[in-house]
C-alpha cells in the first residue's frame, strides 16, 4: 500500500538480555552511508559525545573506537548497567544528530544515522583481540569475518 513504511527486520537475538555484562562490537552507519563524518564539526561532536557516554551511563566503558567517513565502530563494555545496549546506542545517535543539525543544518538532512545499527556480542578473548585489531586497521580492512575469530 502506498504510504506504508517498510517493515524493518529485527537483527537482535530474540532471547538475549542486552543488559548483560560483556563486550559488544557496534557499528553505526550514517544515513544512506553519506560521508558526513568528514565534516570536522560533526566528527568532533561524535568524538565528544562518545566520551560523554561513560558519564551518562554508569557501568559503561568504551574499549576502543574508530570514526570513519560514513560509520563508527565501537566496542562497548557493559558492567552492572541498568540500560540496554539499544538504549545506549539510541541516546548516542539522538544527541549527536541534534548537535550535528545545529552545527551544520544544511549538510544534515532528516537524520545523521541510519535507523538501525549492527552489533556483535564478543564471546571470548581471541575474538576481542581480533575485533580490536580490525577497528585499529579499519581504514585498510574490507569486511570483518566473525566466524574466523571463534576457530581454535
Amino acid at each position: 500500500m502506498a504510504g506504508e513504511l517498510p517493515v524493518r527486520k529485527n537483527i537482535r537475538l530474540k532471547h538475549y538480555d542486552y543488559k548483560e555484562d560483556g563486550y559488544y562490537f557496534v557499528t553505526i552507519c550514517t544515513d544512506f552511508k553519506q560521508p558526513l563524518l568528514t565534516y570536522s564539526k560533526i566528527k568532533n561532536i561524535v568524538v565528544a559525545e562518545l566520551a560523554l557516554l561513560k558519564e551518562q551511563f554508569s557501568g559503561l566503558e568504551i574499549d576502543c573506537s574508530v570514526i570513519m567517513p560514513n560509520h563508527v565502530h565501537i566496542i562497548f563494555i557493559l558492567k552492572d548497567l541498568d540500560k540496554t545496549l539499544s538504549q545506549i546506542v539510541q541516546a548516542f545517535k539522538s544527541i549527536t544528530t541534534i548537535k550535528a543539525k545545529q552545527a551544520l543544518p544544511l549538510q544534515i538532512g532528516k537524520r545523521l544515522w541510519q535507523p538501525n545499527y549492527f552489533e556483535h556480542i564478543i564471546r571470548n578473548e581471541n575474538a576481542l583481540a581480533k575485533i580490536r585489531e580490525y577497528i585499529q586497521n579499519n581504514p585498510d580492512v574490507l569486511k570483518i569475518k566473525f566466524e574466523e575469530f571463534y576457530k581454535m
